[in-house]
């Protein structure tokens, strides 16, 4: 940031994402396609350029290879301006150990830190879908001398068991306490019927993060990791600080998709998400021309239609050719739909080939997916439970370039 703090990025995006199966079985959950054209680890890296920081290092380490592909053809920056995204890669430079978690990740690549020297570090993670201008919360890291301010999002407290919940001390600012997934969490006093949830992302004065990483890499019975280890570790020192994600406003937003996030850790999630692009009024618009989502989808010509191809209600990525019918469907690069076929709220990934006669419904087919002539996805439960993955809330996912019978 040009004549303010000096701040660096580290994104966290060594994830397994065990929970999004199969998409993740060849790849980091950062680098799984979303909505067309996208990866998962875009939506955070446009965030923190569209704010200005523009010094970013990504670490990684699970089957790392597309996203770190991914991020070395895409995220391009200006070398003369000093700014860059750069994958780094686990490096074991504190013995022959891979990350032990999130926590470890970081101390593991204080060079980075060292190097840089940051007044401020930046640390979000990888795998959410949201717009956010951080700037925001960074002058109020600033002006409060917070030694760690954590970005919570309001949900109802009947969902507060699938998040880390954010208890605010009685003066509303600094952290009080922090629970992991609790069954009955105590309301907010402005809101009883609502919590705070940790979205996982934190600013962090520099001295303040390289002091908590460093004690508790002493601790040997911690599990070395950002939410479960250092935030506790800061709260009870008095230095953890809340901010508010309602209060943050991004240049473009209607009120519709003002404070939107989504954690796609699941099937059902990642793929809820999908269906909120479609809309007329989406709920949440990719089609934001003054805080853009940036990606790189290669050289392809744009969507044709032809031998009477209709799609309503979807998304349909460059290079596509739609012979079928395609209805609330989010369709990535590169996919073909044949005459005769149907496609029902699907999300196919790059390459799908969906043969003529055939029909998808309520189905996530990854990249190389072909679906023979006359094949049905979707019509028949028990024999996709059979055959496929098959989420808890029916949606049906096929992996990588996975046969269909």
């Amino acid at each position: 940031m040009r004549g303010g703090p000096n701040v660096l990025g580290i994104v966290l995006a060594g994830g397994e994402g065990k929970r999004l199966m199969p998409l993740t079985a060849d790849r980091a959950k950062p680098a799984v396609t979303f909505g067309g054209t996208y990866r998962l680890v875009d939506f955070v890296l446009s965030n923190l350029v569209n704010g200005g920081m523009m010094r970013i290092c990504v670490l990684t380490q699970y089957k790392s290879h597309s996203l770190d592909r991914h991020i070395t053809t895409t995220w391009r920056m200006s070398s003369l301006l000093g700014n860059y995204v750069t994958p780094v890669p686990a490096q074991q430079r504190l013995g022959p150990r891979w990350y032990l978690g999130s926590a470890d990740a970081i101390l593991q690549s204080l060079n980075l830190v060292y190097d840089e020297q940051p007044d401020y570090i930046v640390v979000f993670g990888a795998d959410h879908v949201y717009r956010m201008d951080p700037r925001q919360m960074l002058s109020q890291h600033i002006e409060s001398g917070a030694g760690v301010t954590v970005a919570g999002i309001r949900v109802p407290r009947a969902e507060a068991s699938a998040f880390g919940v954010i208890q605010p001390a009685p003066d509303g600012i600094r952290v009080g306490n922090f629970l992991e997934k609790p069954a009955d969490p105590p309301g907010l006093p402005d809101a009883p019927d609502k919590v705070f949830a940790s979205m996982g992302n934190y600013i962090f004065t520099t001295k303040t993060l390289i002091d908590a990483l460093q004690q508790d890499a002493e601790i040997e019975e911690s599990v070395h990791d950002m939410g479960g280890s250092i935030l506790p570790m800061l709260t009870e020192q008095g230095v953890a600080h809340v901010y508010d994600f309602d209060g943050n406003h991004v240049p473009g937003e209607t009120p519709r998709d003002h404070g939107y996030w989504r954690d796609v850790g699941t099937l059902d999630a990642y793929y809820e998400a999908h269906m909120d692009l479609i809309a007329d009024q989406p709920v949440f618009n990719l089609d934001n021309r003054q805080w853009p989502i940036y990606t790189h989808s290669g050289q392809l010509a744009p969507a044709k239609f032809v031998a009477g191809g209709i799609a309503s209600e979807s998304i349909v990525s460059p290079g596509c050719i739609i012979r079928g019918q395609v209805t609330r469907s989010v369709l990535s690069p590169g996919v073909v739909v044949e005459e005769g076929a149907v496609v029902q709220g699907s999300v196919l990934h790059d390459n799908v080939h969906v043969g003529r006669g055939a029909v998808v419904r309520g189905a996530v087919l990854d990249k190389n997916v072909d679906v023979p002539a006359g094949a049905a996805i979707g019509v028949n439960a028990q024999r996709d439970q059979e055959l496929y993955t098959v989420s808890k809330g029916g949606v049906i996912a096929l992996g990588k370039g996975q046969q269909v019978l």
